[in-house]
């Protein structure tokens, strides 16, 4: 057993209150389907770092949105510097852009997991980023409990994981058992 030092122990109670906080927001309603396309499903991602994840998925989400790649790039990888937003095998990067007019979800299944900095040190292989506007609060935390909700059930994980075509990692993220509060 490898202990933690006293940073590593705050992120991880962070990341710990992030869950609880999105687990009691499952009260609310937000269908995955209201923030991701089928289009926006990437089913075989080649990355072999964080940096470079992060940048195919900013390049793929710029042609989607409208803003600048380099743009989504920095500001998410800016954020993620604070606090990696990976957890179990999974990360959901975030954050809030001027001149979007709703969120927009993306979501990768990456070819081989990588290192992502994560608190809990385990290489992910599912990320689904989300852009939202500059105003979304709610809803972007919202989404947020959405796709973590999603991230937390083993089950749907393990569909996700074995699943290789966007139809069908779409229909997965989408369906009633992903998708509505109290399922799981």
């Amino acid at each position: 057993d490898r202990s933690c030092s006293g940073r590593q122990k705050r992120r991880l109670k962070v990341c710990a209150a992030w869950r609880g906080c999105c687990q009691a927001m499952d009260e609310l309603t937000m269908q995955l389907s209201e923030i991701i396309q089928t289009k926006n499903v990437l089913p075989a991602l080649k990355a072999a770092n964080k940096k470079q994840l992060l940048q195919e998925l900013a390049h793929h989400a710029a042609k989607r949105t409208g803003i600048d790649a380099r743009a989504i790039f920095e500001k998410v990888l800016q954020r993620e510097r604070l606090l990696s937003t990976g957890l179990q095998g999974t990360a959901i990067p975030h954050e809030k852009f001027a001149g979007l007019d709703r969120i927009h979800g993306f979501f990768a299944r990456l070819v081989a997991p990588i290192d992502f900095e994560s608190d809990d040190e385990q290489p992910v292989d599912l990320v689904f980023l989300l852009l939202s506007p500059e105003g979304a609060g709610g809803d972007h935390l919202m989404a947020l409990a959405r796709v973590s909700r999603v991230f937390r059930d083993a089950q749907i994980v393990n569909k996700l994981r074995g699943t290789e075509d966007a139809a069908g990692l779409y229909a997965i993220l989408t369906e009633p058992a992903a998708s509505t509060p109290h399922a799981a």
